[in-house]
């Protein structure tokens, strides 16, 4: 079994009068993290909301209904409670009528799930997402080196966990997952009313990786107007299949100031999505592969690591341009992606006159490990 570092993490939050939350993407095995808590604890309950029977307990209940419905449990997991309607004033009434319950809820909508238990559960949770497994955790697993020796078959296949797990069916799963997993909730929520329309737009989102994206372009490849290619990519993020990057300035005339990166969660959807599991040596989009992979496990390691960032790209009208920025503690930091370790590349000194105070850095995959690695 592989350790999730977020199993300590919650760990320790346990039983301290709040909310736990876990959110994340579909498959990525938050189930299977919260069932090592069942074998560790006593009197624990499994609640799963994609069933109606369990969304009919939670109709208009009262206190002391769901305390006799609990019965002796003292953690009690709602699963996919996004699903139950008004759920965050039920968990605000579980926490505060039923103290000795610990409550954790996880959720794959982030859309629908915000939206319900921001307000009702103000300052009453401890809220983490769960990413496909991190470079960091298969390290923790089965050592350093031998994930090293990986890193080209996790560029093509990435990292969701029964992709890992499924040696020599790395295509057939991950095709599965592409073809209906991840879109389950979008299609649940009734905001995609053209479901070809969403594989075209993801199909062009994942030519354009490492790319500013036109929302008008991508409307006039997949045939949705601007404004809907927008909306619908927000649903994607929402439902943790891709996440944007914004453009850093400081008001420099120079700078872009209103586009965007999209990125996706993990190279292996990635790759299903274009029907490319080409090995790396014969590939010809590498550099956005190896972008797209530092960026995303990046992600993982300042979440697993409560590294609290702003994350941005940097470029000019000239087509100056800067990978990856982010900022922390009033320091910025600079990042360029290599592929090659051995080509040519370094900031672009437009960047470094203009920001002489930030700490720049190349990463290939020679140092690739001190980006996305924590260092005791």
């Amino acid at each position: 079994m592989i350790a999730r570092v977020l199993h300590s993490i919650i760990k320790e939050k346990l039983f301290d009068g709040k909310v736990i939350v876990l959110i994340g993407p579909r498959q990525v095995g938050k189930t299977t993290l919260l069932e090592r808590f069942a074998n560790e604890y006593d009197d624990f309950r499994w609640l799963n909301a994609d069933e109606q029977d369990v969304r009919a307990l939670f109709g208009s209940p009262n206190s002391a209904f769901l305390k006799k419905e609990f019965g002796s449990a003292k953690i009690l997991v709602i699963d996919e409670a996004q699903r139950i309607k008004d759920i965050g004033v039920k968990l605000k009434l579980i926490t505060d009528q039923i103290k000795d319950v610990q409550l954790i809820v996880t959720g794959s909508s982030a859309f629908e799930l915000a939206n319900e238990i921001n307000e009702p559960l103000t300052g009453r949770k401890w809220e983490y997402k769960m990413h496909p497994i991190s470079f960091e955790e298969m390290v923790n697993h089965h050592g350093l080196l031998t994930e090293k020796r990986l890193l080209n078959h996790r560029l093509v296949y990435g990292y969701y966990p029964e992709v890992v797990t499924a040696e020599g069916n790395e295509k057939e799963v991950l095709k599965q997952l592409s073809d209906s997993y991840l879109y389950k909730d979008l299609l649940t929520w009734n905001k995609i009313q053209k479901s070809d329309k969403i594989i075209k737009l993801l199909k062009a989102l994942s030519f354009q990786v490492g790319n500013q994206v036109s929302y008008n372009e991508l409307g006039q490849t997949v045939g949705l107007d601007s404004a809907t290619v927008e909306s619908y990519i927000q649903l994607l993020e929402q439902a943790y299949i891709v996440f944007r990057l914004g453009t850093f300035n400081r008001n420099l005339r120079t700078e872009l100031k209103k586009t965007r990166k999209v990125y996706f969660y993990d190279n292996g959807i990635r790759n299903a999505l274009i029907a490319n599991f080409q090995h790396v040596d014969l590939r010809q989009d590498m550099g956005a592969l190896w972008e797209n992979f530092m960026i995303s496990e990046r992600m993982k390691f300042n979440d697993y690591n409560k590294r609290w960032v702003n994350r941005y790209f940097w470029r000019t009208l000239a087509q100056q341009e800067v990978d990856y920025l982010e900022e922390t503690d009033g320091q910025l930091f600079a990042y360029e992606f290599k592929w090659n370790p051995n080509g040519k590349g370094k900031i672009t000194r437009a960047f470094t006159n203009s920001y002489p105070d930030a700490i720049t850095q190349m990463i290939t995959p020679n140092n690739y490990t001190d980006f996305i690695l924590k260092h005791d």
